[in-house]
């Protein structure tokens, strides 16, 4: 079986080294030279759009930064629609809206195509370690058939429910994600303006009911001043305004997801949308006029 498998940036290059790694052929496609230089080197062949990676490919999984960027790649001139064969299965593990999902899914089946929307949680260690949480919406049929590709990228691959429920569980996760960021830059910040050491703070809540994933992940981080994106402040502004707007379209409201985005926008408007999402211990500590350490 042969793979396509378009976008290589922070997550998406390790993830097709992993798909090589279990001895997958792999066509790879980016804007950025380099990053194709980097596969190709590593064992996969190059094509020059979306459209030639699909000609030849059985499965052509997408990763990508937003829905407009899928759909261009999907949907568009020189499109994955364009090349892809009869029966060809395309995996989008790109975090965009759920209802996009749905858009792109109800086009590409009308091509004689199956699509599953399979967005991941885990950033850049986990996507190199192919350590990665896949969370997958579309027909339980074809999640079946390719659950062991996925694995190849993965520690955990689990069927969320029809196309674009993937998504949705991810938002979910962001929603999480973001929260809990926020949670322990208010404690690092509370502990370091009342004269405790956070790095001791850290170390003695992280084996109590505090204790997560997101803590370990990024505290020390935070502690570092270690702010090299594993995942962006830019994405995960782009990943709760989805939340936001799924809520409202499913009619609800989540208040402090809004709120934990317009933090993430005031450092966005601070030139720090490049940074890793740890940086949200920037805007408390701008605010109590102190730094963690």
């Amino acid at each position: 079986m042969k793979i396509g498998f378009i976008g290589l940036g922070i997550m998406g290059k390790p993830m097709s080294k992993n798909l090589l790694k279990a001895g997958y052929s792999l066509v790879v496609c980016d804007r950025n030279p380099e990053a194709v230089k980097d596969v190709v080197a590593a064992g996969a062949e190059s094509a020059e759009n979306a459209k030639e990676v699909a000609k030849s490919c059985d499965v052509i999984i997408t990763m990508l930064p937003n829905s407009p960027h899928v759909k261009e790649v999907v949907l568009g001139e020189n499109g994955v629609v364009d090349g892809a064969k009869q029966g060809a299965t395309i995996i989008d593990m790109s975090s965009i809206a759920p209802l996009a999902s749905r858009e792109i899914h109800d086009e590409v089946v009308k091509k004689g195509l199956t699509m599953l929307d399979a967005p991941v949680s885990g950033g850049e260690p986990k996507a190199i370690d192919g350590t990665l949480s896949v969370m997958v919406g579309g027909d339980k049929a074809i999640f079946d058939k390719h659950y062991d590709l996925m694995k190849a990228m993965a520690g955990s691959v689990v069927y969320t429910g029809d196309i674009g429920a993937g998504n949705v569980t991810k938002l979910a996760n962001q929603v999480i994600v973001a929260l809990n960021i926020a949670a322990m830059s208010e404690a690092l910040v509370l502990a370091t303006k009342a004269g405790v050491n956070p790095e001791l703070v850290y170390q003695a809540i992280r084996g109590g009911l505090a204790g997560s994933t997101v803590l370990d992940a990024k505290a020390p981080m935070i502690l570092d001043r270690n702010f090299k994106p594993g995942f962006k402040i830019d994405l995960h502004i782009k990943d709760l305004q989805n939340a936001l707007d799924t809520s409202h379209g499913v009619g609800t409201s989540l208040p402090l997801t809004a709120i934990v985005m317009e933090m993430m926008q005031a450092l966005k408007t601070d030139g720090m949308g490049g940074c890793d999402h740890s940086a949200l211990a920037r805007y408390y500590e701008t605010l109590a006029k102190i730094e963690i350490k």
